[in-house]
Formats: structure tokens, C-alpha cells, sequence
């Protein structure tokens, strides 16, 4: 089964949660300076705490009955970091293998993303890019991610319109199925000012091949309701097109929480409840968790998602 007939045909799809902050705070893994967690691929060390964390999540969905999706860590593997890293190429391809080869090793439908990302800051938009600039800068890492046999491309945090219609297109000429994950405020816009209701109707306008759909990461569920239900996001573009979150586990600003000293997080059972929640507001079908998140927080979540199954 492809990614797109799991997308069609599941009603709830469960991707993985934390990271990057668990590798940090849980294991005292250090990141490279240009291409942050895409070389932990190439130390034993962090891969065992990659697989221990992946594993961990994937337990979750085989008790829940979901389908699972997870993504490399590559978001910031772009040429211009690769080239100054010292790295090669084969970065990407040596991420979607080892990805893959923790996911076969589970009896469970599951399924590999090649993650991007902006070139500037997802949570200022500072060195984000123009449409035509993206289009190029990001053709070269999507390609790479065709090559190496992702089951899609998923472009996380993306906090301009320009450089997020540019990557869409290079994703979109891969042929891969690819998912656009936006850096949402409160007041329902993206960094650069745009409604989430606007950026999905210019990607869709300005691509041939439609992203399976869109989606908000490192956001918090009170933050991402509060955003859809502002009025001008409250429509069919966004009730069709806007199918799922990566949560953190604060509601603070973006500006408070970058580079925080402390863990912020939510109690996981109100977590749990928040997220699902979303479903009041749009056909929501991906719920993973991003920073705060950990076994506890992606269990309830699932909870929550079988408990609606039951029901329906």
C-alpha cells in the first residue's frame, strides 16, 4: 500500500512525536552546527536513542490500530548546509534508509518522509526565500528525496507563503506525494502575515500536483483552534484542506518559547482531549506531537483518536 491509499483510506493516521528536544534532554545528544540532527544518523550512540524514541511511538499506534508516519530529521539537510558541513550528499539517502529500516522491523502499516524545511528562521521568517528563489534551493533536496525512496516529502514549519509555494513546487515535480506544515500564530496567520485560508488557496492555485494537504507543526492545540476559528478561516479551503497537527505541549508565543532555558509542557491528558478537539474545526486526519511531547502525550492522543472510532 502506498502513502496515498493509507491517506485515503484510514480515517486517523498517527505520526510520531518529539524529537529533537527528547534526543537533547533524555540522551545528551549534541547536534551538528550546520545540519543539526541529520548527521545523528552516522554516530551508534544516537542512533539507538533515534530507534528507542521511534520504537516508542510505534508501540503506540500497533496498540492503537493506526497507521504510523514518521519523518527524517532532516529539516535543516538543505545544499547550502550539506555543502558547508562537510557532508555529502548521501546524507539523505543514508536518513530515509535508516528510518526505513526501523519501521520495517515493526509488524505495522508505516510509512518514511523526507523532512525540509525554510532556509531562514521557521519562527521569525528572517532569510526566508522568494517563490522562484525556493523553487530552486528546495529542488535539490527533494530531489534527493525521490531518489532515495521516501514515501513522501513533508515541509515543516514553514513560516512564509513565498518560499513555501516555491518548495511545494519542487516537491510537487518529484511526483511524490508531499505535505505543506505551516508556522501558525494565534490571530490564525502564517509568520508573514498571511491567513492559513489564503496560503492554502495560493499553493493549490499555483501548482500542478496539489500537496495531499496542509498541516500546522510546533503549535499548541489551543493556539492552532483559536487560529482556525478566526472568521476568515472558518470556510471549506480550510475545513477540506487543513488535516492535521504536530502539537507542542505550551501555548506560549514563538518568541518565548525559541531556545527556552526549561521544558514547557502540558499535562497529557488535557493534551490528549486538546488535540482532538481540533476535529470540531476541520476534517482532521494526522495528529503527531512536536517539542514537550513524549510517550505519555502521544498515548492519550491515541486514546482519544480510538475512542472516536469506536463511536462512529
Amino acid at each position: 500500500m502506498s502513502f496515498i491509499d493509507c491517506f485515503e483510506n484510514n480515517r486517523f493516521i498517527l505520526m510520531e512525536g518529539a524529537l529533537g528536544e527528547r534526543l537533547k534532554r533524555e540522551f545528551c545528544v549534541a547536534f551538528d552546527e550546520d545540519v543539526a540532527m541529520a548527521g545523528l544518523v552516522y554516530r551508534q550512540r544516537s542512533r539507538s536513542a533515534l530507534k528507542k524514541l521511534w520504537n516508542g511511538y510505534l508501540d503506540i499506534a500497533k496498540e492503537s490500530g493506526l497507521p504510523f508516519i514518521a519523518t527524517t530529521p532532516t529539516r535543516r539537510a538543505n545544499k547550502e548546509r550539506i555543502e558547508r558541513s562537510g557532508f555529502t550528499e548521501r546524507i539523505i539517502k543514508d536518513n530515509v534508509r535508516f528510518l526505513k529500516s526501523v519501521l520495517a522491523a515493526k509488524d505495522i502499516e508505516s510509512y518514511a518522509g523526507g523532512l525540509m524545511g525554510c532556509r531562514g528562521d521557521a519562527y521569525t521568517g528572517e532569510g526566508c526565500l522568494g517563490e522562484s528563489e525556493a523553487y530552486e534551493f528546495h529542488g535539490y533536496a527533494a530531489e534527493l528525496f525521490n531518489d532515495a525512496g521516501a514515501d513522501f516529502i513533508f515541509a515543516g514549519i514553514m513560516p512564509t507563503l513565498p518560499e513555501a509555494k516555491g518548495l511545494a513546487r519542487a516537491a510537487g515535480d518529484t511526483g511524490l506525494p508531499y505535505i505543506i506544515s505551516f508556522t501558525v500564530k494565534r490571530d490564525g496567520r502564517l509568520i508573514d502575515g498571511t491567513a492559513v485560508s489564503e496560503a492554502i488557496e495560493a499553493i493549490d492555485c499555483c501548482v500542478k500536483n496539489k500537496p495531499v494537504c496542509y498541516m500546522a507543526n510546533c503549535v499548541h492545540p489551543e493556539v492552532l483552534y483559536e487560529a482556525l476559528s478566526q472568521p476568515f478561516n472558518r470556510n471549506e479551503t480550510v475545513k477540506r484542506r487543513f488535516l492535521g497537527i504536530q502539537a507542542n505541549t505550551s501555548p506560549l508565543p514563538y518568541e518565548e518559547l525559541d531556545n527556552a532555558p526549561d521544558l514547557k509542557c502540558s499535562e497529557p491528558e488535557s493534551f490528549g482531549e486538546e488535540t482532538v478537539k481540533l476535529l470540531d474545526l476541520a476534517d482532521f486526519k494526522i495528529f503527531g506531537g512536536c517539542c514537550g511531547t513524549d510517550d505519555r502525550h502521544m498515548r492519550s492522543i491515541a486514546r482519544n483518536l480510538e475512542v472516536l472510532k469506536q463511536n462512529t
